[in-house]
């Protein structure tokens, strides 16, 4: 139930004339999703390990990943052994397909080699998800699957379920696809365990967590490179992900003067995309650091940024890990 282009228009931001026009469709949408889910719920296959699902009910980038990798660095420090399985959007490999540190981001999609640099645990791609978390646990030795982006795909049995919110966009007009952002309407959040917002708390005491950048590092692979751009520096700004605009106000946070270049989520670097006629530094994300290193000038940047749960988050993402472990192990001993 994928929306392959991942735009996020801004009509879906407000309960306008294009959303009520839409409404029709929206509705249609809501009640086939819904039917998808029970038939799929029915048939749901469930891997010989303990499955964690992180995903949203919204189209666009809300911050998932940086999730996902500080979920499974938690599992090992825990004592699990944990792999993570995902779609591997952008990739041109329908999979299973095993990702290491040197795969191809053409072929297996850029969050995957982002993921598999990032935790150095093992990471499966593939349309079919429970085939990946198959072929995951027999590629490897795992104990947790970790679902990146898996929420509506309910072939893959869960026993745990976490729901990611951008704490800024939310819901945007609370409709379904096509008058709104939503893959499902707002109330399958009330089924997942935990709902856990991006940037901010959702309701008061609720579960949240802030990405925080981290120092700059060079995009190119040169010896020799030269000094990071210094706070108040005019740069230019390029995001191929979900929500540039994150991104952007990120660096304007840090004190950098950006010049702004959204493509689309996953887009496919060329080498125009990141030369300019001027010689100011160029800053990209860190997922889109992995496809176009090869195609960086000198003067290039990425921008790396780590998930930070609040303490009380922090405990109760752990609780989960447990969780999952605990509901795995009764629904092996059903007959």
């Amino acid at each position: 139930m994928g929306v392959a282009a991942e735009r996020y228009p801004a009509c879906w931001d407000r309960d306008g004339l294009p959303a009520h026009s839409l409404r029709p469709l929206a509705w249609l949408f809501r009640h086939v999703a819904a039917r998808r889910r029970r038939l799929a719920s029915a048939h749901a296959q469930w891997p010989e390990a303990p499955v964690l699902v992180v995903g949203n009910i919204s189209v666009g980038g809300t911050g998932k990943t940086p999730l996902v990798i500080w979920l499974a660095q938690a599992a090992a420090a825990m004592g699990f052994a944990p792999g993570i399985i995902l779609r591997g959007h952008g990739g041109r490999r329908n999979g299973p397909v095993l990702v290491d540190t040197t795969s191809d981001p053409d072929a297996v999609g850029d969050e995957a080699l982002l993921l598999a640099r990032r935790t150095g645990r093992p990471v499966m791609v593939g349309r079919d998800r429970p085939a990946a978390a198959r072929a995951l646990l027999a590629a490897a030795p795992v104990d947790l699957v970790i679902s990146d982006d898996g929420l509506q795909h309910y072939a893959l049995g869960r026993d745990v379920e976490i729901a990611v919110v951008d704490a800024q966009r939310r819901h945007g007009n609370g409709r379904c696809l096509p008058a709104g952002p939503l893959r499902e309407p707002v109330e399958r959040l009330e089924a997942v365990d935990l709902v856990v917002g991006n940037g901010a708390a959702l309701t008061p005491g609720g579960a949240f967590f802030r990405l925080e950048p981290a120092a700059l590092q060079p995009l190119a692979e040169l010896t020799d490179p030269p000094a990071p751009p210094a706070p108040g520096s005019r740069v230019h700004a390029v995001a191929g992900i979900g929500h540039p605009q994150r991104f952007f106000a990120t660096l304007t946070r840090l004190g950098y003067q950006p010049e702004r270049h959204a493509l689309g989520d996953h887009h496919r670097f060329r080498a125009a995309d990141l030369h300019f006629a001027d010689d100011r530094p160029v800053i990209v994300t860190e997922k889109d650091a992995v496809k176009c290193q090869a195609l960086a000038p000198a003067n290039s940047w990425f921008l790396p940024v780590m998930a930070q749960p609040d303490p009380a988050t922090a405990e109760r993402l752990r609780a989960l890990l447990g969780m999952a472990k605990t509901r795995f192990a009764k629904r092996s001993l059903r007959p």
